[in-house]
């Protein structure tokens, strides 16, 4: 369903950029330039509002404040970095790398992972991780949840299927990779499921533990709890396990563009590590969080 209604949105955008481009090519070329480029670009303007209104309610936040410097790299790094998601990864490659489940004498032994994403994702999201681990001999799974706009909980049973399968596989808990709202949804799944013994270790990135400022204009059932002192949110670690953010690494930064306050995305308890300069979508690429994290299928780091 995503993978459509992105396909969908790529393709109204292209021919709405190339229909105004033919439109006005001929008799106004530096008209017909222009619109095409406020077309083709228009995320960019967005996401420097973003960028500029997280930085204001930051201010009052513990975490580090941006360099102007800084939010250029953030700004430049998601326009470059969104597009290859939401425009072709998503809709049109969803699927370029399958799930590795075996054969078993090859995964056996080995740390397995479990991926999953965030908010209007899919699987595409996690291409360049799965382009790592392919013929690695660790087994994976990258989930697709759905529903679109349903409950954060309803993804507990598709994470418990893919946590059994991989476990099941490579005789080993998994690590959960997870960003954004992924993140919430593996807090979810170890509430309902009492899985914390079922999970190496759970890595969010970008994730809004604790709600974010910009879910206020959410409307869907899973944009409404990610809301700031949301009711859902509130009573997401009651009567949890103590030490259950031990498990965690939380990944955030100081120029995400979609949760802030920035500190939202830490936990207490947990090893919370803040990457300078970085968006939101560009946060699951950055080579030093894919290092650390894969760092953590071998057995002398973990």
């Amino acid at each position: 369903m995503l993978a459509s209604l992105q396909r969908l949105i790529t393709l109204s955008i292209i021919a709405a950029a190339a229909g105004w481009l033919w439109v006005f090519g001929r008799s106004a070329p530096l008209l017909a330039f222009a619109g095409f480029m406020a077309i083709a670009l228009a995320y960019s303007g967005f996401l420097a509002i973003e960028l500029i209104l997280a930085r204001q309610l930051n201010k009052s936040d513990p975490v580090p404040q941006p360099r102007w410097r800084e939010l250029f790299a953030a700004w430049w790094g998601e326009t470059v970095s969104a597009p290859r998601v939401f425009c072709w990864r998503q809709p049109f490659r969803p699927n370029a790398i399958a799930d590795q489940l075996g054969p078993p004498a090859r995964v056996k032994g080995r740390r397995g992972v479990v991926f999953i994403h965030g908010f209007f994702c899919n699987r595409g999201l996690w291409t360049p991780w799965l382009e790592r681990l392919q013929g690695s001999g660790h087994a994976f799974i990258a989930v697709n949840l759905e529903p679109l706009f349903g409950s954060i909980d309803d993804y507990a049973p598709q994470i418990d299927q893919a946590v059994r399968r991989v476990t099941e596989a490579s005789g080993l808990a998994p690590l959960l990779v997870c960003h954004s709202m992924g993140g919430l949804a593996a807090r979810a799944w170890l509430k309902l499921m009492k899985a914390e013994a079922r999970v190496h270790h759970v890595v969010t990135i970008g994730t809004p533990h604790r709600g974010t400022w910009l879910a206020r204009f959410g409307h869907g059932l899973n944009g409404r709890q990610m809301r700031l002192l949301s009711e859902w949110n509130t009573a997401l670690d009651h009567e949890m396990p103590a030490g259950r953010h031990a498990l965690f690494t939380c990944w955030y930064s100081n120029c995400d563009n979609i949760v802030f306050p920035a500190t939202n995305a830490t936990l207490p308890g947990a090893c919370n590590r803040l990457v300078r300069g970085a968006a939101h979508v560009q946060m699951a690429f950055v080579p030093e969080i894919m290092h650390a994290t894969l760092a953590l299928l071998d057995p002398a780091v973990a």
